[in-house]
């Protein structure tokens, strides 16, 4: 359940920043997850605070006031409040192009997808790729990426967004709902888990990959899916150069809804209307550039 609340102004430890946070991307399914209830030596945690992709200010040093993005450790407080802490190296500064609302949506998604993508199934030009759940969080970042990798996208959504989707990047997109997809790809990146999951992996050729995000993986019976399964991992270097593929233009960010920090519960809930596209934003405060 989350609470609305005050909290003592958090001290940065050696190596972090703080932040003062402008905005902040939500994972509505983070508040069931280990870290958020559990400690790294696995003792009860109450209080954490979530959210853990953030845009902001830095708050004090020698360059306070540069505006910077990024994603904090699952098991740190996260950055649902109006200050946060970061390592120095779970941050890259800001594209100046992006408002800080559209900023706070890209570090979980855009790393999430890279990680994926090019460092676990080590995608190359000319393969294909599915990506199930194409218009999510993750997803859109999953179909731009692979695009600029040179790869053939096919990506599932929902009927509504299947033109979302190709203008996205994707050159084939299948509604879910739908006759599943048949052809055979190098590369499955799931967002989506159970049943799609299961079916996905005959999809494969010789060689082919998969990876998946979703959590119910890394419990699995299966060893094929235990080994699939990754959590993304902050990292600057990366992150960087998301920033500048954004910068230039080569990576959209996509928002789903910007919501005042009054509303974060509902996002979590489920009360929220959403598109179904992107991520949800809170704006802790309403920010421009």
């Amino acid at each position: 359940m989350l609470v609305e609340g005050r909290a003592p102004m958090p001290v940065p430890g050696e190596g972090e920043l703080l932040i003062r946070v402008l905005a902040a991307g939500i994972t509505t399914t983070e508040l069931g997850w280990y870290p958020t209830t559990h400690t790294k030596s696995g003792e009860t945690r109450k209080g954490a605070v979530p959210t853990h992709e953030f845009s902001g200010v830095i708050a004090d040093g020698p360059e306070k006031g540069h505006p910077v993005f990024g994603m904090n450790d699952w098991y740190a407080e996260g950055a649902l409040a109006e200050y946060c802490t970061a390592p120095v190296a779970s941050v890259a500064a800001k594209p100046q192009r992006l408002t800080h609302e559209e900023a706070a949506s890209v570090p979980i998604g855009a790393l999430t997808a890279w990680q994926g993508l090019y460092d676990r199934a080590k995608l190359r030009a000319g393969e294909r790729v599915l990506v199930h759940g194409g218009s999510g969080a993750v997803g859109v970042f999953a179909i731009q990426l692979a695009r600029l990798r040179g790869a053939h996208v096919i990506a599932t959504a929902s009927a509504r967004h299947l033109d979302f989707v190709r203008a996205l990047g994707a050159e084939e997109s299948v509604d879910y709902r739908g006759t599943p997809y048949k052809d055979k790809v190098d590369v499955v990146f799931d967002t989506v888990g159970g049943e799609t999951l299961a079916r996905s992996w005959s999809l494969l050729g010789e060689g082919g990959r998969m990876v998946t995000i979703v959590s119910g993986a890394e419990d699995s019976a299966e060893a094929r899916e235990r080994e699939a399964f990754f959590i993304v991992e902050p990292n600057r270097k990366q992150l960087t150069e998301v920033a500048e593929l954004l910068q230039g233009g080569q990576l959209t960010p996509v928002v789903d809804t910007v919501i005042p920090l009054s509303w974060a519960a509902e996002a979590y809930t489920g009360q929220l209307t959403r598109s179904g596209r992107g991520r949800v934003v809170v704006a802790i405060e309403k920010s421009e550039r």
